[in-house]
Protein backbone atom coordinates (compact mmCIF):
# COMPACT_ATOMS: atom_id res chain seq x y z
CA UNK A 1 0.00 0.00 0.00
CA UNK A 2 1.25 3.26 -0.84
CA UNK A 3 1.79 5.54 2.40
CA UNK A 4 0.78 8.93 0.32
CA UNK A 5 -2.58 6.62 -0.52
CA UNK A 6 -5.34 8.55 1.08
CA UNK A 7 -8.42 6.94 2.86
CA UNK A 8 -11.58 8.99 1.59
CA UNK A 9 -14.35 9.49 4.68
CA UNK A 10 -17.61 8.59 3.53
CA UNK A 11 -20.32 11.62 2.60
CA UNK A 12 -22.36 11.33 5.91
CA UNK A 13 -25.17 13.78 6.47
CA UNK A 14 -27.93 13.53 9.18
CA UNK A 15 -26.12 10.23 9.98
CA UNK A 16 -26.58 9.01 6.81
CA UNK A 17 -23.72 7.26 4.35
CA UNK A 18 -25.01 8.89 1.12
CA UNK A 19 -22.11 7.10 -0.69
CA UNK A 20 -24.04 4.04 0.49
CA UNK A 21 -27.56 5.36 -0.61
CA UNK A 22 -26.70 6.38 -3.53
CA UNK A 23 -24.88 3.03 -3.95
CA UNK A 24 -28.14 1.57 -3.59
CA UNK A 25 -30.31 3.55 -5.56
CA UNK A 26 -27.71 2.76 -8.53
CA UNK A 27 -27.93 -0.77 -7.77
CA UNK A 28 -31.42 -1.09 -7.86
CA UNK A 29 -31.28 1.15 -11.19
CA UNK A 30 -29.15 -1.31 -12.90
CA UNK A 31 -31.12 -4.36 -11.87
CA UNK A 32 -34.53 -4.51 -10.65
CA UNK A 33 -33.76 -8.00 -8.89
CA UNK A 34 -32.57 -5.85 -6.43
CA UNK A 35 -35.05 -4.12 -5.13
CA UNK A 36 -37.12 -6.72 -3.55
CA UNK A 37 -37.06 -6.44 0.06
CA UNK A 38 -38.75 -9.12 2.16
CA UNK A 39 -40.13 -8.89 5.57
CA UNK A 40 -41.47 -10.93 7.87
CA UNK A 41 -42.90 -11.12 11.75
CA UNK A 42 -43.92 -13.68 14.15
CA UNK A 43 -46.14 -13.01 17.16
CA UNK A 44 -46.73 -15.20 19.86
CA UNK A 45 -49.64 -14.74 22.37
CA UNK A 46 -48.18 -14.36 25.94
CA UNK A 47 -51.20 -14.22 28.01
CA UNK A 48 -53.54 -11.72 28.91
CA UNK A 49 -53.66 -9.47 26.34
CA UNK A 50 -49.42 -9.10 25.79
CA UNK A 51 -47.93 -10.54 22.41
CA UNK A 52 -44.40 -10.62 21.27
CA UNK A 53 -43.36 -9.80 18.18
CA UNK A 54 -40.13 -11.53 17.19
CA UNK A 55 -38.00 -10.36 14.19
CA UNK A 56 -35.68 -12.55 12.85
CA UNK A 57 -34.39 -10.93 9.34
CA UNK A 58 -35.52 -9.84 6.24
CA UNK A 59 -34.32 -10.37 2.74
CA UNK A 60 -32.99 -7.65 0.48
CA UNK A 61 -32.12 -8.77 -3.23
CA UNK A 62 -32.43 -12.06 -2.71
CA UNK A 63 -30.31 -12.01 0.07
CA UNK A 64 -31.01 -12.83 3.91
CA UNK A 65 -30.08 -10.75 6.23
CA UNK A 66 -30.28 -11.93 9.80
CA UNK A 67 -31.39 -9.59 12.57
CA UNK A 68 -32.77 -10.23 16.16
CA UNK A 69 -35.24 -8.19 17.68
CA UNK A 70 -38.67 -8.23 19.90
CA UNK A 71 -41.51 -6.38 20.02
CA UNK A 72 -43.27 -6.20 23.43
CA UNK A 73 -47.18 -5.45 22.74
CA UNK A 74 -49.84 -4.75 25.52
CA UNK A 75 -53.15 -2.60 26.15
CA UNK A 76 -54.23 -0.67 28.07
CA UNK A 77 -55.71 -1.64 31.73
CA UNK A 78 -58.74 0.05 30.54
CA UNK A 79 -58.97 -1.99 27.49
CA UNK A 80 -58.22 -5.39 29.07
CA UNK A 81 -54.67 -5.08 29.67
CA UNK A 82 -52.08 -4.50 32.16
CA UNK A 83 -50.58 -1.49 30.49
CA UNK A 84 -47.13 -2.79 30.49
CA UNK A 85 -46.02 -2.18 26.68
CA UNK A 86 -47.09 -0.01 23.97
CA UNK A 87 -50.51 -1.14 21.97
CA UNK A 88 -51.10 -2.02 18.85
CA UNK A 89 -52.55 1.35 17.39
CA UNK A 90 -49.40 2.97 19.14
CA UNK A 91 -47.11 0.51 17.22
CA UNK A 92 -48.95 1.13 14.13
CA UNK A 93 -49.08 5.04 14.70
CA UNK A 94 -44.84 5.02 15.85
CA UNK A 95 -44.32 2.82 12.35
CA UNK A 96 -45.87 5.53 9.98
CA UNK A 97 -43.96 8.03 11.83
CA UNK A 98 -40.64 6.45 12.02
CA UNK A 99 -41.06 5.55 8.22
CA UNK A 100 -42.00 9.52 7.74
CA UNK A 101 -38.67 10.85 9.66
CA UNK A 102 -36.45 7.62 7.67
CA UNK A 103 -38.02 9.62 4.72
CA UNK A 104 -37.20 12.77 5.38
CA UNK A 105 -33.28 12.36 6.82
CA UNK A 106 -32.76 10.60 3.77
CA UNK A 107 -33.96 13.24 1.02
CA UNK A 108 -32.58 15.81 3.26
CA UNK A 109 -29.52 13.54 3.25
CA UNK A 110 -29.14 13.20 -0.16
CA UNK A 111 -29.65 16.93 -0.83
CA UNK A 112 -27.02 17.99 1.10
CA UNK A 113 -29.27 19.69 4.27
CA UNK A 114 -28.66 19.38 7.74
CA UNK A 115 -31.17 18.54 9.67
CA UNK A 116 -31.15 20.00 13.33
CA UNK A 117 -34.35 18.56 14.70
CA UNK A 118 -37.48 16.70 13.00
CA UNK A 119 -40.26 16.06 14.85
CA UNK A 120 -43.22 13.72 13.62
CA UNK A 121 -46.95 13.96 15.71
CA UNK A 122 -49.89 11.65 14.48
CA UNK A 123 -52.94 11.14 16.08
CA UNK A 124 -56.31 9.62 15.04
CA UNK A 125 -59.62 8.13 16.95
CA UNK A 126 -60.89 4.62 16.67
CA UNK A 127 -64.98 4.04 17.85
CA UNK A 128 -64.53 1.09 20.07
CA UNK A 129 -67.96 0.48 18.97
CA UNK A 130 -66.92 -0.74 15.86
CA UNK A 131 -64.14 -2.75 17.53
CA UNK A 132 -66.09 -4.44 19.99
CA UNK A 133 -68.91 -5.55 17.56
CA UNK A 134 -71.75 -3.16 18.68
CA UNK A 135 -72.68 -1.21 15.72
CA UNK A 136 -71.57 -2.65 11.76
CA UNK A 137 -71.99 0.47 10.48
CA UNK A 138 -68.84 2.26 12.68
CA UNK A 139 -65.71 1.64 11.57
CA UNK A 140 -63.34 -0.66 13.97
CA UNK A 141 -60.27 1.46 13.12
CA UNK A 142 -58.88 4.54 12.11
CA UNK A 143 -60.96 6.60 9.66
CA UNK A 144 -58.20 9.28 9.18
CA UNK A 145 -54.73 9.95 10.94
CA UNK A 146 -53.40 13.41 11.37
CA UNK A 147 -49.92 14.13 10.89
CA UNK A 148 -47.86 17.15 11.79
CA UNK A 149 -44.52 17.00 10.96
CA UNK A 150 -41.87 19.86 12.64
CA UNK A 151 -39.09 20.08 10.75
CA UNK A 152 -35.44 22.75 11.29
CA UNK A 153 -32.13 22.85 9.26
CA UNK A 154 -29.89 23.69 6.41
CA UNK A 155 -32.49 23.57 3.89
CA UNK A 156 -34.97 26.24 2.65
CA UNK A 157 -38.74 26.52 3.17
CA UNK A 158 -38.99 25.59 -0.79
CA UNK A 159 -36.75 22.83 0.06
CA UNK A 160 -38.28 21.27 2.42
CA UNK A 161 -41.61 21.85 0.74
CA UNK A 162 -40.10 19.44 -2.28
CA UNK A 163 -38.79 16.91 0.74
CA UNK A 164 -42.41 16.75 2.03
CA UNK A 165 -43.50 16.10 -1.28
CA UNK A 166 -41.33 13.51 -1.96
CA UNK A 167 -41.57 11.85 1.75
CA UNK A 168 -45.17 11.57 0.74
CA UNK A 169 -44.74 10.22 -2.59
CA UNK A 170 -42.36 7.06 -1.07
CA UNK A 171 -42.64 6.44 2.29
CA UNK A 172 -43.84 2.72 1.98
CA UNK A 173 -45.76 3.06 5.59
CA UNK A 174 -47.74 6.80 4.15
CA UNK A 175 -48.36 4.23 1.00
CA UNK A 176 -49.72 1.07 3.26
CA UNK A 177 -51.83 3.17 5.18
CA UNK A 178 -53.37 5.33 2.54
CA UNK A 179 -53.82 2.15 0.36
CA UNK A 180 -55.76 -0.75 0.52
CA UNK A 181 -53.71 -3.52 1.18
CA UNK A 182 -54.73 -7.09 0.20
CA UNK A 183 -54.51 -9.07 3.40
CA UNK A 184 -54.42 -13.48 2.79
CA UNK A 185 -54.83 -15.04 5.73
CA UNK A 186 -53.87 -18.49 6.38
CA UNK A 187 -55.97 -20.34 9.28
CA UNK A 188 -54.74 -23.33 11.38
CA UNK A 189 -56.07 -25.06 13.59
CA UNK A 190 -53.74 -27.07 15.76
Amino acid sequence: MNANAQTQQPNVVNGINVDDLFALIESVRRDASKATTGWRIATTWQGQTRTRAEVDGFSIGGQNVSRRFTIDIDEPCELGGSNQFANPQEHLIAALNACIAVGYAAQCAVRGITLQSLHVETEGEIDLRGFLGLDSKVANGYESLRFTVRIKGSGTRQQFAEIHDAVMATSPNVYNLANAVALKSTFVVE
